[in-house]
């Protein structure tokens, strides 16, 4: 089974950037979408950003013009580019499949969840 391993994250001002990395260790080619999830402290894990195979994305109403989600298929990766960090965003960030229509989450989490990376966004 297709494991993923999350990577990127780190200690950044507010403000600023980092861009995550997963990596798969077999095809993605097959699964439509993959997803950005994270959870911060004593909160659920929520999905923030998803994108197909198509290219078609679709983010969190709290990062959307924030964050870009992309994938490359070729090298089995999904990567997260975060700009204008917040507070806010501190919480651990992993990769999986997913999707989201309205309240409604598809195909959340179909793959064994790797350790995550975290992100800690402070001054």
């Amino acid at each position: 089974q297709v494991e993923l391993v999350e990577s990127g994250g780190g200690l950044v001002q507010p403000g600023g950037s980092l861009r995550l990395s997963c990596a798969a260790s077999g095809s993605i080619s097959n699964i439509n979408a993959m997803a950005w999830y994270r959870q911060a402290p004593g909160k659920q894990r929520e999905l923030v950003a998803a994108i197909t195979n198509g290219g078609s994305t679709n983010y969190a109403d709290s990062v959307e013009g924030r964050f870009t989600i992309s994938r490359d298929n070729a090298k089995n990766t999904v990567n997260l580019q975060m700009d204008s960090l917040k507070p806010e965003d501190t919480a651990a960030y992993y990769c999986n499949t997913g999707w989201v229509v309205g309240p409604i989450h598809l195909n959340s989490g179909m793959l064994p969840w790797g350790t995550g990376t975290l992100v800690i966004v402070s001054s």
